[in-house]
């Protein structure tokens, strides 16, 4: 279960470490993927094949396009003897990442944040307490 919210640098050669709490759950290689909110997905391999096939059975105009963000926009990484990762030009640059990142755990995926963006995200209203526990309530929980 990937769970927490780890702060890591991005190197000059596009590294960053992946938390050592994480690396078990992803695997030595697992895909990485443009996420939503302008973030990164980080999936094992297991959890990827789930997210595939949930894609694979959407149907209509929508799902096509689903589909064509999510398959375009992954690719399989792999983590160095270091606990590192090369995040691809493509991927630095669709999620704004800069030197500070922030990594987190999403329960089944980690999501990969340019520090900026994710302060600014968790500020945002949408963030608050009483929000959550009014989607909590909305979603049955």
């Amino acid at each position: 279960m990937l769970i927490g919210e780890y702060y890591h640098n991005l190197d000059a050669k596009g590294r960053v470490s992946i938390p050592s709490k994480f690396r078990d759950d992803l695997g030595g290689t697992f895909v990485l993927s443009k996420g939503l909110d302008n973030c990164l997905y980080a999936y094992s391999t297991k959890e990827w094949e789930g997210f595939q096939n949930e894609l694979l059975t959407l149907r209509g105009a929508d799902a096509q396009r689903v589909r064509r963000f999510f398959f375009s926009g992954a690719s399989e990484c792999e983590i160095d003897s270091q606990g590192r990762v090369v995040l691809p030009p493509m991927f630095r640059e669709y999620a704004g990442l800069k030197k500070e990142l922030v990594i987190i755990g999403v329960s089944n995926r980690a999501e990969i944040w340019d520090k900026e963006k994710w302060e600014k995200y968790i500020s945002d209203s949408s963030f608050d307490s009483e929000e959550i526990s009014d989607a909590m309530e909305r979603l049955g929980l």
